[in-house]
């Protein structure tokens, strides 16, 4: 089983199409439930803006592990792959986050808001154990504590087994360590290609529209012609370097699009299916909750 790819994200961006499918869900054991049933290569556990609560989050954890998930694939990784927004911009040069985070067993960090190359590596580094300048690759220098066994006993592995896989893809190949790099404002995209020449270990970078909208004045108007050439240089650089690019918006309307565009880590709107209601309630007559008839 060790050998087994465990972080479904980094086996869908190396597999098949390459485009792995996400989505924000509440660190909550209901939703956890809900999307650890669904065909998600991942979730991205949204702790940017709601109360950072490690306890939260690590209840919900546990929902995201289906016993007959397991039985059935053979394999001791969740079926569907939790990942944590983390609180702290990148300016703020932060390491508890995403320590508490991958302590209790989270395969990947998402990181707001980084807008230099020094604010990637610090990003990088905190998800890497430090090792001597000897044992390559050594850089982005690992920061992270050593408390493995929660994280360990979450992965279904041992220490040994845990350390040799608790490290940032694709920098280290066997790695399963996600580092999602959200790019916000202009200056992240001004310093866009120093980061990914620079930093090795950055897995994916997502662009953060919502933020960056609001910087060009034009909040979440996604078809603003600047946002939109912005996010072209972004595609542009990530195949240049090939790292997957991110888009955060995606729904059926415009997801044939994003694809053919070539962004691979998509997210998608985080909704149980009323598919049958909304029908049910047009065929019976009684339309929508807006009154349609």
């Amino acid at each position: 089983m060790t050998g087994q790819r465990l972080n479904g994200v980094i086996r869908a961006l190396e597999t098949g199409s390459g485009v792995a499918f996400t989505t924000f869900i509440q660190p909550e054991i209901e939703q956890a439930v809900t999307f650890a049933q669904s065909d998600n290569d991942g979730v991205v556990f949204e702790m940017e803006h709601n109360p950072w609560d490690i306890a939260a989050l690590r209840q919900a954890m546990q929902f995201m592990l289906l016993r007959r998930q397991v039985a059935e694939k053979g394999s001791v990784a969740c079926g569907v792959t939790p990942l944590v927004r983390i609180p702290p911009s990148g300016s703020e040069m932060n390491l508890w986050f995403a320590k508490q985070a991958l302590d209790v067993g989270a395969y990947g960090v998402v990181w707001p808001r980084i807008s230099t190359a020094a604010e990637a590596y610090n990003a990088v580094a905190a998800c890497r154990y430090p090792r001597l300048k000897d044992r390559e690759p050594y850089h982005p220098a690992g920061l992270r504590g050593d408390a493995p066994m929660p994280a360990a006993r979450y992965w279904g592995l041992s220490q040994q087994a845990y350390y040799r896989k608790a490290d940032v893809w694709p920098l280290a190949p066997e790695g399963e360590v996600l580092v999602i790099l959200m790019i916000e404002d202009t200056r992240a995209f001004d310093n866009l290609e120093e980061m990914l020449r620079d930093v090795p270990g950055i897995g994916c970078i997502l662009i953060g529209e919502g933020d960056l909208t609001q910087e060009l004045g034009c909040p979440r108007q996604y078809d603003d012609p600047e946002l939109l050439r912005l996010m072209d240089h972004a595609l542009k650089l990530g195949k240049a370097y090939d790292v997957p690019v991110g888009h955060p918006h995606v729904n059926e309307k415009n997801v044939g699009g994003i694809i053919e565009q070539g962004y691979r880590f998509l997210m998608t709107f985080p909704r149980r299916d009323f598919s049958a209601l909304s029908l049910g309630l047009r065929l019976s007559g009684r339309g929508g909750r807006d009154g349609a008839r």
